[in-house]
């Protein structure tokens, strides 16, 4: 594809307003006339798609989220439609469109890059292996395997059988200009802090696996009567949570912002930002906080404890231990000091490390954008 605009076909298991789209969208808007773009949600999910700017030749195609039928039905109709989609490049997303990535898999119709970013509470404890099975087949013949995280390339290499070569380390970039003095002008519509409470935060889709009753508890279990916590996300657990901060009776100290488009200014109320996930690989909340210059507290799952830096990693802790989570919660609440010397720490980091321009470069390699 040297020297020519390549037409680039994106299939999301869903399309909607998480990590992997909203990261897409942002390329897609980097990248600009410089590349085509199809997208496909397998879950008829596109609440990603008013990311993407005015102008762009990006195509939303709606008509291929109908997974009735058998296997063999499902991989005739997709493959079909890759030999008529006259694309460049297949870049299939996660678990959801593995189906896709086998449909491409026998005899090639095009370039393919397979791109893992994360699991769901399925495998939240380990791959499962029919499914590392179904994988081995179908990205069997990929060009590469893309990965965020230290944790996907080791599963990636054991349990999917990927070559080294085939795999390519790309880390989760931020945008530093757009979160640079968060704290300077943080704002959340509704929310009022007269008293100057010590706000921990998290921002994330409300689903099982980012186990956000576990940061209600642990927050809850601070007994701090001078903080607030506040959730900023939406999603099907939305009810669960509202009803165990009932439960405990701290509704005056819990507030759900529920989705915002704008969460660098909203990062800037947060003292402390929080991630309690039973799965994560590299989020892009975590980066978000750190080029806030915030301290991050949080579960030592996928490669959270790995991205932050040296200094915050003391506040990232066992998955599996509650007690040991709401002490170290507890202790970083109490410590201003530590908070603002984890915040500069977690500043310098990302911008050394984490730096968006550096992500889309290896983007732009891998998808052969001039």
């Amino acid at each position: 594809m040297s020297g020519k605009r390549p037409h680039i076909l994106h299939i999301f298991p869903s399309f909607g307003r998480g990590g992997v789209p909203i990261k897409i969208c942002h390329s897609i808007n980097y990248f600009g006339s410089r590349a085509r773009h199809s997208i496909i949600s397998t879950n008829n999910d596109f609440g990603s798609e008013e990311l993407i700017e005015d102008g762009l030749d990006v195509a939303i195609d709606k008509s291929h989220h109908d997974v009735r039928g058998n296997l063999f039905s499902r991989f005739t109709r997709y493959r079909d439609f890759l030999k008529k989609s006259n694309a460049d490049l297949l870049i299939t997303y996660n678990w959801g469109s593995v189906e896709w990535a086998l449909a491409n898999s026998f005899g090639p119709i095009m370039r393919h890059i397979h791109v893992e970013s994360g699991f769901g509470p399925e495998e939240a404890n380990g791959t499962i292996g029919r499914r590392n099975f179904f994988r081995r087949i179908a990205l069997r013949n990929i060009e590469y395997l893309s990965v965020p995280s230290n944790t996907l390339i080791k599963i990636a290499k054991e349990d999917w059988k990927i070559p080294e070569a085939k795999i390519k380390y790309i880390p989760n970039g931020v945008d530093l200009e757009k979160f640079a003095g968060a704290k300077e002008r943080g704002q959340l519509k509704g929310f009022d802090n007269p008293e100057n409470n010590l706000i921990v935060g998290t921002i994330a889709p409300l689903r099982p696996e980012k186990n956000l009753s576990r940061l209600i508890r642990c927050f809850d279990g601070t007994r701090e009567d001078h903080a607030k916590l506040i959730i900023i996300g939406e999603g099907v657990e939305r009810k669960k949570l509202e009803q165990l901060v009932q439960e405990l009776g701290i509704e005056n100290k819990v507030y759900f912002a529920g989705h915002i488009s704008n969460p660098e200014n909203a990062i800037g109320l947060f003292d402390i930002f929080a991630i309690t996930s039973d799965t994560e690989q590299m989020p892009n909340s975590v980066n978000e906080a750190m080029a806030a210059g915030l301290p991050v507290f949080g579960t030592d799952v996928g490669d959270v404890k790995h991205i932050v830096s040296d200094k915050n990693k003391e506040y990232i802790m066992p998955v599996d231990d509650e007690v040991a989570l709401t002490m170290c919660l507890k202790n970083l609440m109490n410590n201003r000091l530590a908070q603002e010397t984890l915040g500069l720490a977690n500043l310098e980091h990302v911008r050394v490390h984490y730096d968006r321009i550096d992500m889309y470069k290896k983007y732009a390699a891998l998808w052969g954008i001039a």
